[in-house]
């Protein structure tokens, strides 16, 4: 093992490592949730909003054990591999089929802000999505697109942005140090969804000029950080990426046709457009600050 290691941006050496063995020793009876926390308040290892990094712990303590550096004790709850049971919702699918005028008012709504609301957006995305839903990986923002009388006529998800990306990292300019440092400062659009029986010229591209209106604020709100820089990733087997282009967003390469979580090039995907779409007029600024 060539020591140190550099997990979730952390740098581990083998010192680390045996007292992480040492705590599991010690405490037994702690579980997978608990033992982070501990970590964390241990390294003092927080998010901008001065919040434990929790999941970034849990992920990389399930890393040291793929690599059988550690023995955790079993999940009490599903894992990434085992997305929770989403239950289906009812909803209104009469087909609409106007002008953007008749359709007016359209609003952007947190899907958290009630329960019923995220329980209708993890539905529809799992339901209508060629990609389904399970559960997003670390921080996200959920939001639901409602017509006139609330009628509810798609989803669109935020969440972290791929961890390497050739053609965005030589489009931002940035070095590996100074991604490692800023990722955070960047978010995909990982789900864009409008309803089957939804059709309506130029509401998809005003849905995500509304989202990102609001979507710098509504993350420093909920994670302490704004967002510089908006990506996504449009499958050209099934899209053109049309939505995107008519909100001004820029096209600047294609991705590799790897997953975003396959660091050995084992896992191949279909080959995807990037799009960007700066949240701050001096976005290259913040996102090379050090």
């Amino acid at each position: 093992m060539d020591w140190p290691l550099k997990i979730q941006g952390r740098f581990l050496t083998e010192l680390t490592v045996n007292e992480i063995c040492a705590l599991l020793k010690e405490y037994p009876n702690w579980n997978r949730s608990r033992l982070s926390r501990e970590l964390c308040e241990l390294w003092n290892w927080r998010r901008p909003d001065g919040q434990l990094k929790d999941m970034a712990c849990r992920e990389l303590l399930r890393k040291l054990e793929s690599r059988f550096l550690i023995k955790l004790p079993p999940r009490q709850r599903p894992g990434p591999g085992r997305a929770p049971i989403i239950e289906p919702v009812k909803v209104d699918k009469r087909p609409v089929d106007c002008s953007f005028s008749g359709l007016k008012p359209v609003r952007i709504i947190d899907a958290r802000i009630s329960t019923e609301h995220e329980k209708t957006f993890n539905y529809l995305v799992k339901e209508y999505h060629y990609l389904s839903y399970g559960r997003p990986v670390g921080q996200n923002m959920k939001y639901l697109i409602f017509g006139a009388n609330d009628h509810v006529l798609g989803c669109l998800l935020f969440g972290a942005a791929a961890w390497k990306s050739a053609d965005r990292d030589q489009w931002i300019g940035w070095t590996a140090e100074i991604r490692e440092q800023n990722l955070g400062l960047i978010c995909n659009n990982t789900r864009f969804l409008l309803l089957p029986w939804v059709n309506v010229f130029n509401l998809a591209s005003y849905a995500l000029g509304a989202a990102l209106r609001r979507l710098s604020e509504d993350w420093k709100h909920r994670y302490g950080q704004e967002i510089a820089l908006v990506e996504t990733f449009v499958d050209t087997t099934r899209y053109l990426g049309t939505c995107y282009k008519a909100a001004n967003w820029q096209k600047i390469g294609q991705t590799k046709g790897r997953s975003r979580q396959d660091r050995y090039s084992k896992l191949k995907v279909p080959i995807k457009d990037i799009w960007v779409f700066p949240l701050q007029r001096n976005f290259r600024d913040v996102l090379y600050r050090q």
